[in-house]
């Protein structure tokens, strides 16, 4: 409470999770637009995903796509995601190819294989989609690190 206290919008998110997960949607709206209100783009994807679902907030596809985008401005890659699904739910699929070729080239698999799906069903070109492939394994490879690798390990021993 004290980081909240002092503006973090990283606390404010936790915060705002935890009352969430506890069915506390009002409290969990307020965090979130605090933390938004400050420019975090998990903030943004959290309101978005309160709208679309109506969660706390009388259902809102207007906001929910506002907050999606901002979500994704600030980087948020399954906000952008999200904003490709849509898109292509609405029959708007340059839109949607153009949101999974920029996730995927960010090295988010989930996109990858919704343009592989767009590709598969004429809407996305075969260059589209190896253009993709190419950045997305860049990304991929540019993010290893031996001490990610190392926590990695760490992560799964402590599973078992």
């Amino acid at each position: 409470m004290e980081r909240v206290k002092k503006n973090d919008p990283v606390a404010m998110i936790e915060m705002g999770k935890r009352v969430g997960d506890g069915g506390d949607y009002e409290r969990a709206f307020q965090y979130f637009t605090k933390a938004a209100g400050l420019g975090d783009a998990e903030a943004h994807y959290g309101l978005a995903v309160m709208y679309e679902l109506g969660e706390g907030v009388e259902k809102d596809t207007k906001k929910a796509v506002y907050h999606y985008e901002q979500a994704a401005i600030g980087g948020q890659s399954i906000a952008r995601h999200q904003l490709g699904v849509n898109d292509g739910k609405y029959g708007r699929f340059d839109r949607a190819r153009k949101h999974f070729i920029i996730n995927a080239n960010l090295g988010y698999n989930d996109s990858l294989k919704m343009l592989k799906e767009l590709y598969a069903f004429g809407r996305a070109s075969k260059e589209d989609y190896s253009s993709a492939l190419r950045g997305y394994q860049a990304a991929v490879e540019e993010m290893k690190s031996a001490d990610r690798e190392k926590a990695e390990a760490c992560a799964y021993l402590s599973s078992l």
